[in-house]
């Protein structure tokens, strides 16, 4: 089972969603970053469940504790183990689950493949490793704002309802202000209404997540099979319940001819940049110094209170009525997991590109 990510800057994660807590190991962080224990406890508040009317109700502080790679407020370049401790298992909401193959879940091929599987709220394949990612990606996020580059996610869609301006034209500063986490007020009022309605109704609902990069200097990622764009898709992939992944104009680009498409040269000074940035900061899979902009797709929870078919481990038809606390849209938690996610990607990346 692979549980591990990156090449120099690698970060590994442990634990079960119901188990006695998660956590990870941090290798290759450069010595000397300050580690900022009150923006690492932030970045989990952002991520954790029970912060809202529109996330599941299921409480924990997420209070993470180092056990190596600092002193005195500073990485050692060792590597940096922490640990999470799970406080709020209900595990008996899955009792009815032991034998049930969820549908759209991870409970048939993990049973097929590894002959054994939790069907405690997932096990491993839970969401709930994903605040092992947000502390590392922390880090490197740290590790990047000393090298001026800056990540912001936010949501842009959820549903039909989707964002009436682009990132250019809104003001980012607003993604905090609401707890769906979408930076134009009157579309984040529509989506939180929308997705309190399907609370009620025992649904979910997907969307999708826009992320910009900025401060990316030319030259970060690989040809071929290391392209910075290949790197950001495998990272953003394996968060849980993601479906798709486009940068710079994406899937949008299939509208346009080439002489739309092309980002022209041009002169700014003594430097050389583009007109315009459709190819979203990338090209040939490598950064070329403008604004890094991405979208992440992710589809409707799969636990619904809502009455579904499916069968059994013992090829049984049954009807299932999920029980347990679910959150019905998990774009406004995804927000910090995307940021750290491409975070860990990023410095890796620069750690590559500064060893050749």
């Amino acid at each position: 089972m692979s549980n591990t990510i990156g090449k120099l800057f690698t970060f590994t994660s442990f634990g079960e969603s119901h188990g006695k807590g998660i956590g990870g190991i941090i290798d290759g962080c450069p010595p000397g970053i300050e580690i900022d224990a009150l923006y690492i406890q932030s970045e989990l508040d952002r991520r954790k469940p029970g912060q809202s009317s529109i996330a599941t109700p299921r409480k924990e502080d997420d209070k993470v504790e180092f056990l190596s790679g600092i002193f005195e407020g500073k990485s050692t370049g060792t590597p940096i183990a922490f640990i999470i401790w799970n406080q709020n298992q209900h595990s008996t909401d899955y009792d009815h689950l032991k034998e049930v193959y969820r549908p759209s879940h991870a409970d048939y091929t993990y049973q097929q493949k590894y002959g054994i599987r939790d069907h405690r709220g997932g096990g491993r394949s839970s969401a709930r490793e994903t605040a092992s990612r947000v502390v590392a990606g922390a880090i490197a996020k740290l590790a990047l704002k000393n090298l001026g580059v800056e990540i912001t996610a936010f949501t842009s869609q959820v549903g039909h309802i989707a964002m009436t301006e682009n990132f250019e034209t809104t003001n980012l500063s607003l993604i905090e202000s609401n707890i769906v986490r979408c930076p134009q007020t009157e579309i984040a009022e529509k989506m939180i209404t929308y997705i309190q309605e399907l609370k009620k109704e025992g649904d979910s609902i997907g969307g999708i997540v826009s992320c910009i990069v900025k401060g990316v200097p030319i030259g970060w990622g690989e040809p071929i099979f290391d392209k910075l764009q290949a790197r950001l898709a495998q990272a953003m992939l394996s968060i849980n319940a993601t479906h798709g992944f486009d940068y710079g104009r994406g899937f949008e680009g299939i509208h346009l001819k080439g002489s739309e498409m092309n980002d022209s040269f041009i002169k700014e000074g003594d430097k050389i940049s583009t007109q315009t940035n459709n190819s979203g900061g990338i090209q040939g899979g490598i950064s070329n110094g403008q604004d890094i902009y991405f979208r992440v797709l992710f589809k409707p929870v799969a636990t619904i209170s809502k009455k579904q078919n499916t069968l059994d481990i013992h090829k049984n038809e049954i009807e299932l009525e999920a029980r347990g606390r679910h959150d019905p849209c998990v774009l406004p938690r995804a927000v910090p997991i995307v940021e750290a996610m491409a975070a860990i990607t990023l410095l890796d990346l620069w750690l590559t590109n500064k060893s050749e």
